[in-house]
This record gives structure tokens, C-alpha cells and sequence, in this order.
């Protein structure tokens, strides 16, 4: 074909399938200008005219502006560049959508209250850095003025909300439930109460290592007891408690197991506040972790053998 070829935007229109009036357009905003003009004054266009508007339908259809279509069929602007930086954009819009969608189908299964529905507006309009930002301020808040134990600190900093690209509704509720929960007075108090009892903790290297070491060790012991039947108010059931008080006195360091059973006690009781299991539990569901076993039949079982220890003890003291 001819290179000095020229065409008229009806020619073109029939060649790319495009209006005239789509061809004006473009050719008004110099994305395909004229190559020369016909005797009686009509748009004439040459070869590269067609490639020039293939790509600019392309790029339009990409989502790509007029500006940045002409920048690169100016050669003003690289083209991979343009469609990396045109890609990252939509990997934004397509998160939000995705996250918009989850809100909408969360919304539909629970008919929320109109605090749910703020959360939930939030969430949507949020950015993951402002999410996390939220959850700092519940925990710079909560802890203020405390001395605190600093593996306590980390862990709490550390186990974030973070919900995926593409949520499912039932990580939604629990984000937004995570969010009221953050801003539940009650809830600040049993959090300052336990950042200030892991504070108490004797001094021990590693103390988190030791304490998941600990607690899956005496979770392992009592659940067995538990399947097998073994009451609390049992002879077995005081021995065992006994054995498993004596696993934190010897990691410890702790001659005195009798402080060590009460500090012990008053940990298991905080362990069990429902608030603070809540919490957990929706983490991991935002998270997508592996759901924890609720752990409170368990420390109902360990808290009803010390429980009863006291009484007994109490009663020896009587005249």
C-alpha cells in the first residue's frame, strides 16, 4: 500500500469501526491530527493515522485519559510506564471494589445498627494504614501511663488487623466488631489489668517463649482430664493442679508456690474475660488464621481445683 496514501475520516471509520463522530473527536484533541486537508477543505489522514487510533481505542478502553493517550502516541511519555503506573491505579480501584462488595454483602446478611453501619462505612473508606492506625490508638490509649512488660508490648503491636484484597463478609463483620470492641470501656480495663499483671511477671529471659511452652503443656494435662472424666474436687484433680503449679514454680525460678498458685489464679482468670477471648478470636478471623480452640473449659477446670484449694485451706484455719 501506498505510504503518501491519504484517507478521509469516512475511509477511516470504515477501516477501524469507529464513528466519524469519534474520529472529530479524537482529531480535535490532536490524538490523530490531519496529515493535509482536501481542495474543498476536508480532513485527510495518512497511513500511521489508523495505527494512531487503534492504539488510542486500546488505551481508552484501558481506561487510560485523553491526555496521557496523546502524551503516548506523542512519544512524550513511555508507554510501559504509563501502563504500569495505569495498572497500579486499578490494583487500588479493584481492592476498594472488592472491600465495597464484602460491606455491601455483610450489610445484606445482618442488617446492621446504625453504629455498624458507620464502622462499615469506615472500613470502606479506609486505607489499611489508617485501619492499623485505629487499632494503635486503642492500645496507645489503653496503655497509657503503664510500665509495661515489653514482650507483652510487641505482641500486642505486633497482631494487627489485617484484612486480604478480597474479603469475605463474615471477615467484614468481624472487623467491624473488632473495631467496637477497641471502643469498649470495659474492654480497655481488662486490657490495662492484663498489661499490668504481665508487667508483675517475674524476670525471665524469653518470657512469651516460656509462657506458650507453659500454658500448652498444662492445656494438653487437663484436657485429658477433662475427656476422662476427672473432676476438679478430686483427689487426682488437686494432684494434678498441684503438678502443673509446679511446672511454673521450677521455670520460674519460684520457691513459693502458695504466691505463685494465687498469681497464677488471678492470671487464668484474666485469660478467661470473654472480652479479651473475643478479641482473639475475631483476629484470627480477620486474619484468616487458623482458628484457636476456646480455652475456657479448660481454665474453668484449673480455677475450679484452686478455688476449692483456698476454701480447703481456709476451713483448716477454722477453730
Amino acid at each position: 500500500m501506498d505510504s503518501d496514501t491519504l484517507y478521509s475520516i469516512g475511509e477511516l471509520s470504515r477501516r477501524t469501526g469507529l464513528t466519524v463522530k469519534t474520529i472529530r473527536f479524537y482529531s480535535d484533541k490532536g490524538i490523530v491530527p490531519p496529515t493535509d486537508r482536501s481542495p474543498a477543505g476536508y480532513r485527510l489522514y495518512g497511513l500511521d493515522a489508523l495505527a494512531r487510533l487503534d492504539l488510542a481505542r486500546t488505551l481508552r478502553d484501558l481506561g487510560l485519559d485523553l491526555a496521557t493517550v496523546r502524551k503516548v502516541l506523542d512519544r512524550e511519555a513511555s508507554l510501559p510506564e504509563v501502563t504500569e503506573a495505569h495498572a497500579n491505579a486499578l490494583d487500588v480501584q479493584i481492592r476498594t471494589l472488592r472491600l465495597r462488595r464484602a460491606v455491601l454483602r455483610a450489610i445484606a446478611r445482618r442488617g446492621p445498627t446504625t453504629m455498624e453501619m458507620d464502622l462499615m462505612h469506615r472500613l470502606a473508606t479506609l486505607s489499611q494504614a489508617e485501619r492499623r492506625r485505629l487499632v494503635s490508638g486503642f492500645i496507645d490509649d489503653a496503655f497509657k501511663g503503664l510500665h509495661l512488660n515489653p514482650e507483652f508490648m510487641t505482641l500486642m503491636r505486633s497482631a494487627m488487623p489485617e484484612l486480604p484484597d478480597d474479603p469475605t463478609p463474615e471477615q467484614v463483620e468481624a472487623w467491624v466488631e473488632f473495631a467496637g470492641l477497641c471502643q469498649d470501656a470495659d474492654f480497655r480495663v481488662t486490657v490495662r489489668r492484663t498489661a499490668e499483671e504481665q508487667a508483675e511477671e517475674p524476670s525471665q529471659q524469653d518470657v512469651g517463649t516460656l509462657h506458650d511452652a507453659l500454658n500448652q503443656a498444662m492445656c494438653e494435662r487437663i484436657d485429658e482430664a477433662v475427656s476422662a472424666g476427672l473432676l476438679p474436687a478430686s483427689a487426682n484433680g488437686a494432684s494434678l493442679a498441684d503438678s502443673l503449679v509446679g511446672l511454673y514454680a521450677h521455670a520460674f525460678e519460684h520457691s513459693d508456690e502458695s504466691d505463685l498458685r494465687r498469681w497464677l489464679l488471678a492470671r487464668l482468670q484474666t485469660t478467661t474475660d470473654p472480652h479479651a477471648e473475643r478479641y482473639w478470636q475475631l483476629l484470627a478471623t480477620i486474619n484468616g488464621w487458623p482458628a484457636s480452640p476456646t480455652l475456657a473449659p479448660v481454665y474453668s477446670w484449673f480455677t475450679a481445683v484452686f478455688a476449692k484449694s483456698d476454701d480447703d485451706h481456709h476451713e483448716g484455719l477454722l477453730p
